[in-house]
């Protein structure tokens, strides 16, 4: 099928409000019956034992609400194709009409197969035979193996040919099909990334910017020059088989620090706390044009699953809402408790990387001594992936453990309890080793005299040129293995289990006349499928990959993460915008492609937003700030050089010959006193210099030959806190005015929505005047 206009594509999915045609368009065949869900089990012999009695009680059940069962077998399993009656839908149907948020959608004039699906889950999901148990228990202990729905093969035709191929990478994407194939819910996670992706362009393009006037200067710098020519020793970078070092050697690493330590660092960091402020208020606009078009802007979650509930079972009783005070400590100490462990593992990461940094040092190889820091570095950030893999299924068991232990009332305040835990533990295990090496790493590890130890080994330092370029460097390989490898993983898994199982299903590849034969249409033109056909289309859809609750919640968190990384350490990696940017336009159409082709159908869901995760983006774009303020005023070498500029340097006395920043390097070094020729290392006081022979050498601090902190260090502390304050304030206000002159809601949509409230009412009045006219 082919559209021209979003009208048109609409057709797909929504019934006419004339109640003339109330089906979807139809191809040049007719349209076969198809089955609203599918449970797949192992075939069992002997009807006495326990699976086929509680399999026959739970169908049973199912039988009871009008849900028809149609059975049939190939090889080892037996397929149940569900058909709910036409009854359920009605009922849903009239207390949607007469409920308060979710009676303007459009559903009550008529039911999709999307919509279809939707409820039968839940009467599936909440369907219980005798012994309390429900389909997910059963499942669990092998009394069925498997449920899924079916792909619907025009619409999935036509998806794939318009959208889920790698050629339609930079075509716009469908998004009210899409709505109408997958739901509200997954069409708003394209409509989502698809924002979030354009509005990664100009920030990528800042990036590039700032990277290239780094790079314009990268042969002109003094900073670099005083670093390459120095002929500056430097203290050893462990107690025992290091030696003393030229500063020269780590000329490379100087060069590597000013592309992404230099004043543009600053002024990007602004822009990206004002853009990331300007993206979620735009995008609340951009949303509302297309819930208010889906009919959907009022839409209550918990309301509809009140009504699936009665829709259900006519009897039930109301989910009252509970708090404990004794269940809410309980889950914030379970919670503490998690944070703490996480925190933990950060702690063993920095024991390892306090560890190897000395044996790489004192090793025989040329290569691990010389390269010895940058070594540990990337190693400990392909550590830190590792721990990410393994800490993400983790989390994930604890987030629904704590789930249910709260008990909560409806299935979406489950789901945003869960987002908000699992997003917390992903957000600690990710970025505390970052917390670390941006506000940690050189800064707590004393002086040669008194240098604070871990294990037995001496802390990290930082690099003469500074410590921006670890962050970096941790950043880089983080995102760069999390993003290719992940999206790897998650195409190629799903590709070979397909391929592999198609083989299965080509067996019964032939086509069946009889399905098309006028005789077997029912009353608006479909036919019922012969068996070949049902169980060649019920096979190939049982050899995709599964999908279930955490499919879609995957991908929104792997890009709200993402979203983490490209706005609070920012200042540190200006080009992770431009990573973002290529990623997100492959992974559109790898998601795409995943969903349509390689995966079983997802249960639609009906929303009218991306849910808690709105709040968990403002609450990342506040961080932000913070964090990029603390990246500036504390791991960056920013106020340092404004201070040696103004006050120390040659410009501050009135020296014109030289540049402002010559002598910057040395300046941020301090003198220590070394025994010569005794292992391990030791430092002495200048007042014992005339007792040992000793050697001079430098290390990075603003201290006296004492070791006693100069003048410049607390005037230095003093306006990195001051700038962090004014910082933050500054940029704080652009956010809220940026918020305040942006409104969630264009004034198309209200006008659009009042006009269409006023047209509803006069409806309802007609009908209401012609029943009348009809009784007299």
């Amino acid at each position: 099928m082919f559209f021209k206009k979003t009208e048109d594509k609409m057709e797909l999915c929504d019934r006419k409000t004339d109640g003339q045609n109330t089906e979807p368009l139809l191809p040049s065949l007719p349209t076969q019956r198809t089955f609203d869900y599918v449970l797949v089990a192992n075939k069992v012999d002997d009807e006495a034992v326990d699976e086929s009695q509680k399999q026959r009680a739970f169908l049973d059940e199912l039988k009871k609400k009008n849900i028809a069962i149609t059975k049939l077998e190939h090889d080892d399993k037996i397929f149940f194709g569900l058909r709910a009656s036409s009854e359920i839908f009605e009922d849903y149907q009239f207390l949607l009409k007469v409920s308060d948020s979710c009676n303007w959608c459009g559903d009550e004039n008529g039911i999709t197969q999307a919509n279809r699906i939707r409820i039968v889950f839940f009467i599936l999901s909440n369907t219980f035979i005798n012994t309390g148990e429900n389909l997910e228990e059963l499942m669990i202990k092998d009394v069925f193996e498997t449920m899924f729905c079916l792909h619907e093969k025009e619409e999935q035709k036509h998806l794939r040919r318009e959208w889920a191929r790698w050629s339609a990478l930079f075509r716009k994407q469908p998004f009210d099909v899409i709505k109408c194939y997958f739901g509200e819910k997954v069409g708003l996670y394209y409509l989502w990334l698809a924002w979030y992706t354009k509005l990664l362009v100009p920030a990528a393009a800042v990036g590039v910017v700032i990277f290239l006037y780094g790079l314009a200067f990268f042969n002109t710098s003094p900073l670099i020059k005083e670093v390459c020519d120095s002929n500056v020793t430097m203290c050893p970078r462990c107690d025992k088989k290091c030696d003393l070092w030229q500063l020269s050697e780590t000329c490379t690493y100087a060069k590597v620090s000013h592309l992404f330590d230099n004043e543009g660092t600053v002024a990007f960091a602004m822009f990206m706390a004002i853009w990331a402020t300007l993206f979620l208020e735009l995008w609340k606009r951009h949303r509302a044009i297309h819930v208010s078009a889906w009919k959907v802007y009022d839409w209550c979650e918990e309301e509809e699953e009140l009504i699936m509930e009665i829709v259900n079972n006519p009897k039930c009783k109301v989910k009252q809402f509970q708090h404990s005070y004794l269940r809410s400590t309980l889950v914030l100490i379970l919670v503490t408790a998690m944070l703490m462990v996480i925190i933990g593992l950060t702690h063993a990461l920095v024991v390892f990387r306090v560890v190897a940094a000395p044996w790489f040092s004192e090793s025989n190889m040329e290569f691990l001594e010389d390269k010895a820091n940058i070594l540990v570095m990337l190693l400990g950030a392909v550590l830190h992936y590792i721990t990410i893999q393994i800490m993400t299924r983790v989390n994930r068991w604890v987030s629904l453990k704590l789930c249910d232990l709260e008990k909560l009332n409806s299935l979406a305040a489950t789901e945003r309890s869960f987002t908000l835990k699992m997003f917390t533990f992903q957000f600690f295990t990710l970025f505390s080793s970052l917390f670390y090496v941006a506000f940690f790493l050189g800064r707590i590890n004393g002086h040669p005299k008194n240098y604070v130890r871990l294990a037995g080994q001496r802390l990290e330092e930082c690099h003469p040129s500074g410590c921006l370029t670890d962050l970096f460097i941790q950043m880089a390989v983080i995102m760069l293995l999390k993003q290719t490898l992940n999206n790897v993983v998650e195409f190629t898994v799903p590709w070979v289990k397909s391929f592999v199982r198609r083989k299965t299903a080509n067996r019964l590849k032939r086509k069946c006349g009889h399905c098309y034969k006028k005789s077997c249409r029912d009353n608006q033109g479909r036919v019922e499928a012969c068996d070949t056909c049902k169980i060649q289309d019920w096979l190939k859809n049982y050899h995709l990959g599964n999908t279930d609750a955490f499919s879609l919640f995957n991908e929104f968190l792997e890009m709200v993460i993402q979203f983490s990384f490209t706005t609070i350490f920012v200042a540190a990696f200006p080009l992770a915008p431009l990573l973002a940017l290529i990623n997100n336009i492959f992974e559109i159409r790898l998601d795409a492609i995943k969903m349509v082709r390689l995966e079983r159908r997802l249960i639609p869901r009906k929303t009218n937003d991306i849910g808690v995760w709105t709040k968990v983006l403002e609450a990342v774009g506040v961080l932000a700030v913070i964090a990029n303020g603390l990246v500036i005023g504390i791991s960056s070498d920013f106020i340092p050089r404004l201070v040696y500029r103004y006050h120390y340097g040659p410009c501050a006395n009135g020296s014109t010959s030289t540049h402002c920043m010559q002598g910057y390097i040395n300046d941020t070094l301090s003198i220590a006193f070394m025994k010569t020729d005794i292992i391990p290392h030791e430092f002495i006081l200048p007042t014992q210099r005339d007792l040992f022979n000793f050697t001079r050498c430098s290390y990075r601090d603003y201290r006296n030959q004492d070791y006693s902190l100069t003048s410049q260090f607390w005037l230095v502390l003093a306006i990195r806190f001051a700038f962090i304050v004014l910082f933050e304030h500054v940029v704080v206000v652009c956010k809220f005015i940026a918020a305040w002159f942006v409104p969630d809601n264009p004034i198309r949509v209200k006008n659009h929505r009042l006009k269409d409230k006023l047209n509803r009412l006069k409806n309802e009045l007609q009908k209401k005047k012609h029943s009348k006219s009809t009784e007299v």
